[in-house]
């Protein structure tokens, strides 16, 4: 947290990205020992850069096993989150306690497609702002039905809406723009994003955030982002909202250079589209689940790329790109099935008219399909029975092979472990914060 946004923020967290100044970090961080958990976040809110904390769910909540969640704490085992409904709102709001504050908001991140106990644990514990989406947190998640999810979701909005207090906005991000991490063309991540913003407002939400993950080439991702911007101010009008950009959801570079490399091209992306916030990945990424020491590393690290990167000089209209029609296309077609954005998003699925590539769910008609073209961006080969024909030239001769799929997996990978992206266009090394490896 720099000096010059300490003490004035707004206390909701939407608010305070907004009046940040610069591009805010955050890490993907969660611990099941409260002890543990408060040292992160306190080592995330001391980091020398603008950062929100993160507070992340163990698996057995995610999915309401939570005997076993209840199990493990008995048994001493550590868990891969904070399992936040068992720890209670008492022992929650104590591991917050002198950390969370106005100008140092705390974001729950689970992965739930039934996240409504989540959500009135951490309303209980004095938080407000939470993530995920009735499609984004069931498609690549598990077998819940679509139709279940959609359901938990607008009763969760109702929670998260009515619950919070102490003059707190409540704040939803959609993790629609983050859909299996990889080799889903941007258009469709677009628009995930904004249909589940627009079913989270319709379901009395007034401050969100939009997501999208960073993918293979710079110039594409560009134009998604300023096309998701467009489309928010036509679509979400009145509705307090911020652009929140992942790094690189996918197969992870296993060289530290890579690492390294990928981190500051996904900051740069960032702030060259203006988007407010940043999910950051660590340089252990690979290997293993990073130290608080390796996440607080790589938050400053982009802070230090953030302040080194200029914004583009004139911000671009993408509204006659490819992007934005093809997302824009998606949204309309969703938007003329009916009022009930619930229903319309569940008719889309079960028409193919929204078809996720390489989604195993079976609510998914999965016959969508992409590839890596030419030029190293992401393409359709199939575009199924999506309504984005007259937009969209699909090239079924791309087709991939089983061998084929794996290797577009590991494209990104394979290009910065052997350093392809690991240089600036000037050819100058990017910025490495002082004694940093």
């Amino acid at each position: 947290m720099t000096e010059s946004t300490r003490g004035r923020a707004p206390a909701s967290f939407g608010g305070f990205v907004r009046a940040a100044g610069e591009l805010v970090v955050q890490p993907r961080m969660g611990f099941s020992s409260p002890a543990r958990m408060r040292r992160g976040l306190a080592a995330t809110r001391a980091a020398d850069a603008t950062t929100v904390g993160t507070l992340t769910i163990d698996s057995y909540t995610r999915v309401g096993d939570l005997s076993a969640a209840r199990r493990a704490l008995d048994e001493g085992v550590d868990l891969n989150g904070f399992p936040l409904v068992t720890h209670g709102p008492g022992r929650t709001r104590e591991m917050l306690d002198g950390v969370l504050g106005p100008d140092f908001p705390v974001q729950v991140r689970h992965g739930s497609a039934a996240p409504q106990d989540i959500v009135r644990a951490l309303t209980a514990a004095g938080l407000h702002a939470t993530e995920g989406g009735p499609v984004s947190y069931c498609l690549p998640y598990g077998r819940t039905p679509l139709e279940d999810s959609v359901r938990n979701w607008a009763e969760s909005c109702r929670l998260l809406a009515d619950g919070v207090g102490d003059g707190a906005e409540p704040h939803l991000e959609s993790f629609g723009g983050c859909m299996l991490g990889q080799l889903c063309p941007p258009a469709l991540l677009v628009a995930l994003s904004l249909l589940e913003g627009m079913f989270f407002a319709r379901h009395g939400l007034r401050s969100v955030s939009l997501s999208y993950a960073q993918q293979i080439d710079p110039e594409q991702d560009a134009e998604a982002v300023r096309a998701l911007r467009a489309l928010a101010a036509e679509l979400l009008p009145g509705i307090d909202r911020h652009i929140v950009i992942y790094t690189y959801m996918g197969v992870h570079p296993a060289t530290e250079s890579g690492a390294r490399a990928l981190q500051e091209a996904a900051v740069r992306l960032a702030v060259r589209t203006g988007a407010e916030r940043l999910i950051v990945k660590t340089t252990a990424e690979a290997h293993r689940i990073p130290t608080i020491a390796q996440n607080v590393a790589a938050l400053e690290d982009s802070a230090v790329t953030a302040r080194h990167t200029e914004p583009d000089a004139v911000p671009q209209d993408d509204r006659g790109s490819e992007v934005y029609a093809e997302a824009r296309a998606l949204i309309d077609a969703v938007l003329n099935l009916g009022s009930d954005l619930g229903e319309a998003l569940l008719t889309a699925f079960r028409r193919g008219w929204l078809d996720v590539p390489y989604c195993l769910h079976p609510d998914n008609a999965s016959r969508s399909a992409s590839f890596i073209d030419e030029r190293g961006r992401l393409a359709w080969s199939s575009i199924g029975s999506m309504p984005v024909g007259h937009v969209v030239t699909a090239r079924p001769a791309a087709a991939l092979t089983s061998g084929g799929l794996l290797e577009a997996l590991h494209h990104m990978a394979a290009r910065l472990d052997l350093g392809e992206l690991a240089r600036a266009p000037s050819g100058e090394p990017y910025p490495i914060r002082d004694g940093a490896m």
